[in-house]
């Protein structure tokens, strides 16, 4: 099996930006989907942000319209999660994972990675 390494999390202010990284071995990463989920405190995954393997077609979930954009390089076998304006209703852990078909389906991705934690303090 080959796990997404999330990178790029951190403690920051209400108003800042972060960009989280994935990185994927061992497949042929321009042939994938991939997206990005974020596991909230006490609830349960959900998806954030989605890109086509050629990153020419993203989606985004309602509560990061406008503040997140996905993309990502496909020499480097990396996607990126750009957030700005964050909030701290925005504080979770985010995973990214690849999919063989454009969902927004959590189940419809391969394995998600383990995360990278985002804190958004007031």
């Amino acid at each position: 099996q080959v796990l997404p390494v999330e990178s790029g999390g951190g403690l920051v202010q209400a108003g800042d930006s972060l960009r989280l990284s994935c990185t994927v071995s061992g497949r042929s990463f321009s042939n994938y989907f991939m997206g990005w989920s974020r596991l909230l405190p006490g609830k349960e995954r959900e998806l954030v942000a989605l890109i086509s393997p050629s990153g020419d077609w993203t989606y985004y979930t309602d509560p990061v319209q406008g503040r997140f954009t996905i993309s990502r390089d496909n020499d480097k076998n990396t996607m990126y999660l750009q957030m700005a304006s964050l909030k701290p209703e925005d504080t979770a852990v985010y995973s990214c994972a690849q999919s063989g078909h454009a969902t927004i389906s959590l189940a419809g991705f391969f394995f998600w990675g383990q995360g990278t934690q985002v804190t958004v303090s007031p």
